[in-house]
């Protein structure tokens, strides 16, 4: 699309912090972010939204969610047990889809947010 943020942060066009990239996806920092840890991943084919996705994108949206706790244990966000075997650290995932899901950017992506909480916004 011409005028998609994402898809120019895919073709470079736009600066970003990448900290991913293969064939298939991106993924970036969030510019804006609602936790200490918050980042974007995105097909670098555009899809509008999660919606706008049929069985011939099954293959990439296993590719978003297995990057995702990828991601978040590099960035210190993975899940752990702590002395007393009680889980601790952790992520959250989000996919806005259409305006009343919340979605802004018309480019399917999946937030990545961790790090302590509380955090703004609380998604």
């Amino acid at each position: 699309m011409d005028n998609c943020i994402f898809c120019k942060i895919a073709a470079k066009q736009i600066p970003a912090t990448i900290v991913y990239e293969d064939d298939d996806l991106l993924a970036f920092k969030d510019i804006n972010p609602a936790a200490p840890v918050h980042l974007l991943l995105i097909p670098k084919r555009h899809v509008a939204t999660l919606s706008d996705c049929d069985d011939s994108h099954t293959e990439i949206l296993g590719k978003l969610l297995r990057l995702a706790p990828t991601l978040a244990a590099e960035f210190g966000c993975a899940v752990s047990m702590d002395a007393d075997g009680a889980p601790s650290g952790g992520f959250k995932t989000l996919v806005n889809s259409g305006p009343d899901g919340g979605q802004e950017v018309y480019h399917l992506h999946m937030h990545v947010y961790g790090g302590p909480r509380p955090w703004r916004g609380q998604h």
